[in-house]
């Protein structure tokens, strides 16, 4: 059984180009999208706590991302760069987040599934820039975390997979795919994993 999907489009080379660019400006967001990560996971417990066979691997996977948050920060300590004062609104999370559904058990697989395609994109995006690395550190800095935003990507449809049909779980996934591709297209190219 596949437990996601690929994204439909690829990430353009205008992308890669921008985030080698400005490299620094990439790592101060890679960093916001971390916690961002571990925070999304963890809301999902708090939202959804009679959800049980799910919480482990919710906390297993806001402790990992909140280790990645750790190894950029180190990383970007290393470097001089510091932490963004805020954390800016993400467009690319807020124009998926606007097509889910209301209703409490739809929005529940829409948000499993949105995590899933973001994970997946994340994957894709990491995959790029450990390819552009010259520096083989940072090259297997980035091979590890796409192939952890890979597994991630997997996970969520398993954790959807707990409460819904599988042919509603893929039918949806293949829907959400569509809508990604169309708004990753859209998004303006900057030195940021979206």
């Amino acid at each position: 059984m596949k437990l996601n999907l690929d994204v439909k489009v690829a990430s353009s080379q205008e992308w890669i180009d921008a985030v080698m660019a400005d490299f620094n400006a990439f790592l101060q967001d890679h960093a916001d999208c971390e916690r961002k990560a571990s925070a999304m996971a963890m809301s999902f417990v708090a939202k959804y706590p009679d959800r049980k066979e799910i919480i482990p691997d919710l906390i297993a996977t806001g402790i990992e991302e909140l280790e990645h948050f750790q190894s950029v920060y180190e990383l970007m300590a290393a470097r001089g760069i510091p932490l963004s004062h805020s954390i800016g609104e993400d467009p690319y999370v807020k124009a998926l987040i606007k097509l889910c559904h209301s209703g409490r058990n739809e929005r529940f697989l829409d948000r499993l599934l949105i995590a899933s395609v973001v994970e997946t994109r994340g994957a894709e995006r990491f995959r790029m820039v450990s390819e552009a690395q010259e520096d083989p550190e940072m090259h297997r800095f980035y091979k590890i975390l796409w192939a952890s935003e890979a597994k991630h990507g997997h996970l969520f449809v398993k954790l959807a997979l707990n409460y819904f049909p599988e042919d509603q779980v893929y039918s949806r996934l293949e829907w959400w795919i569509e809508r990604e591709s169309e708004i990753i297209q859209q998004l303006e190219i900057r030195s940021a994993l979206h």
